[in-house]
């Protein structure tokens, strides 16, 4: 799992599916002091998540799957969750 910015979201008139009825999202990957990392992905978003919320997301397909309850499922990256605060210890 990876912590992310919403920067953005897509909108699509034709699309796989598996896509009707989700929200895409443009994430950004960012590290612990919330500078960006990489470059920006597409994520399909399961918790309601808008564009400047941070957030989880899971990029393992397999636990996408079991999520989703779907054997087979074309989705990459998923928002998992909304991140309130991030603490880092330094110490």
């Amino acid at each position: 799992m990876i912590v992310a910015r919403v920067i953005g979201t897509v909108v699509s008139t034709v699309k796989h599916p598996t896509y009707h009825g989700r929200k895409l999202m443009v994430c950004q990957q960012i590290d612990e002091d919330q500078r960006d990392v990489g470059t920006s992905f597409l994520a399909v978003d399961n918790v309601q998540a808008g564009v400047g919320d941070t957030v989880l997301v899971l990029r393992e397909g397999n636990g996408i799957r079991q999520l989703l309850g779907q054997a087979v499922l074309p989705i990459r990256a998923l928002i998992v969750g909304i991140v309130d605060e991030v603490h880092v210890d330094r110490g």
